[in-house]
């Protein structure tokens, strides 16, 4: 029963991906980057800050009450849901449409973006866009692998972080849960960094003209480079007994850089793929969830095996290699985007 209801509740978190579709929407090229970068903030930050309350808060009030508070302030935020308007402009076009033949009375008007395909047949198309997108596009399954494997080495590092620092600096129970501020720290730092140069360096590189996707990466290898080196710094000082704020701070850096690699894959998809980007959103997280849930079960084979300092390292060596993939999408990812090869009908 409890597996079903993890599942009941994964398949309903599953709606967020609707978030980056709805900047899209809502905001132009030239914001869109500090948008993107404050709302993927909030569950990044919740990744860390449920840990640190729910540590505390089962001391206090029992496990009970850890579902219990997730409750009633998810249903507080449904209420607001009822007040949202829609953002999608083929939605908003058909539901004008749909008005304009109640009151003219005009049947034959049609929305531009109107089909001809059934409910049934739309869908199967909205469901299998993303396996298309994934499959039949190299840039949208280089960016997904790329945020996927980053993403699960963040859970590889908090699932064994509470263990390290008790065996490591004997850190008790309760205050191990503090250890993780280190990566909320980071993960701020990163965000806030990615709300001033997603979109400064994209209009600096524009110089007057349109935004392209490509603009955005730069921030990418940024990112790239910050996350080895908080590999490094973490393993190494946690495996020779350094005293423990500094492989905390090895962990904010590793989210930093983290963040910085993440927030412009996500950007880059949602301007290159703008009227699809929820599907390419969805693609991106289903490789980034399985890459959550498996990659974190290589951390204490890898561990026990090569040490915390090597094996940290072996991370950041790989962290190394990917720096070039940012850095070939600039100089060719326009033309791999509008070439005829990898056209798809979705």
């Amino acid at each position: 029963m409890l597996i079903a209801f993890r599942c009941l509740s994964g398949l309903m978190v599953a709606s967020t991906t609707l978030s980056n579709g709805t900047i899209g929407d809502m905001f132009p090229p030239e914001q869109r980057g500090g948008a993107i970068s404050l709302i993927s903030l909030c569950p990044l930050l919740g990744i860390i800050a449920g840990p640190i309350v729910g540590g505390y808060l089962t001391a206090a009030a029992g496990w009970r009450w850890t579902f219990w508070i997730i409750t009633i302030a998810t249903g507080v935020v449904q209420i607001g849901f009822l007040f949202l308007r829609e953002t999608h402009k083929v939605t908003i076009l058909q539901r004008k449409t749909k008005r304009l033949r109640k009151e003219t009375g005009n049947m034959t008007l049609r929305s531009k973006y109107a089909s001809d395909l059934s409910k049934g047949e739309l869908f199967r198309t909205a469901a299998l866009r993303p396996v298309k997108m994934l499959l039949f596009s190299p840039i949208i399954l280089i960016m997904c692998l790329y945020a996927a494997v980053i993403y699960g080495w963040l859970y590889l590092v908090m699932t064994t972080l509470t263990e390290i620092f008790e065996s490591q600096f004997q850190v008790s129970q309760g205050p191990v849960g503090l250890t993780f501020i280190g990566i909320g720290i980071g993960m701020f730092i990163g965000a806030i960094s990615c709300r001033i140069l997603l979109d400064k360096w994209a209009i600096r590189a524009a110089a007057g003209g349109e935004i392209k996707p490509e603009y955005r990466l730069p921030v990418m290898v940024l990112g790239g480079i910050i996350l080895p080196i908080g590999f490094f710094i973490y393993g190494w000082t946690a495996e020779k007994h350094i005293q423990y704020v500094v492989p905390i701070l090895g962990t904010a850096i590793i989210s930093c850089g983290l963040v910085l690699t993440t927030l412009p894959c996500v950007a880059y998809l949602v301007d290159a793929y703008t009227q699809h980007a929820v599907s390419a959103m969805a693609a991106i997280i289903v490789l980034r969830n399985v890459a959550g849930t498996v990659l974190p079960l290589a951390g204490p084979p890898l561990y026990g095996k090569l040490g915390l300092g090597w094996g940290n390292s072996v991370l950041g060596f790989i962290a190394l290699a990917f720096v070039p993939i940012p850095l070939l999408l600039v100089k060719f990812g326009e033309r791999i985007r509008t070439s005829k090869r990898f056209e798809m009908s979705i």
